[in-house]
């Protein structure tokens, strides 16, 4: 069964939107979507270098972000529900020291 692919609030879409449209050039943010369209299909891609489950999960916003997901040089941080068979994408971030640490 597919998982269905959320935000928790609508103020975490708006500014994962604005992170999303400041990425250049514009073959990155829809390799960005494409990634994140994947994870319906298969939440925690192990075995893939681009994943990772994040050992201690990171607090964004108010969230848990348990797991990674790389694409050049940009993290998206998120969760997944399993009972609901939702993931939550929680941020989108250019990597840096600060990308861990909230």
């Amino acid at each position: 069964m597919k998982y269905k692919v959320r935000f928790p609030s609508h103020s975490i879409e708006k500014k994962f939107d604005i992170s999303l449209s400041r990425i250049l050039p514009v073959n990155i943010q829809d390799r960005v979507m494409l990634e994140i369209e994947e994870l319906a299909n298969n939440p925690r891609p192990f075995g893939k270098k681009l994943f990772k489950q994040l050992k201690p999960p990171i607090q964004v916003y108010r969230f848990s972000a348990q797991y990674r997901l790389r694409i050049g040089d940009y993290r998206v941080l998120y969760d997944v529900d399993d009972k609901r068979k939702i993931v939550w994408i929680l941020t989108l971030r250019k990597r840096s020291e600060k990308t861990y640490k909230y």
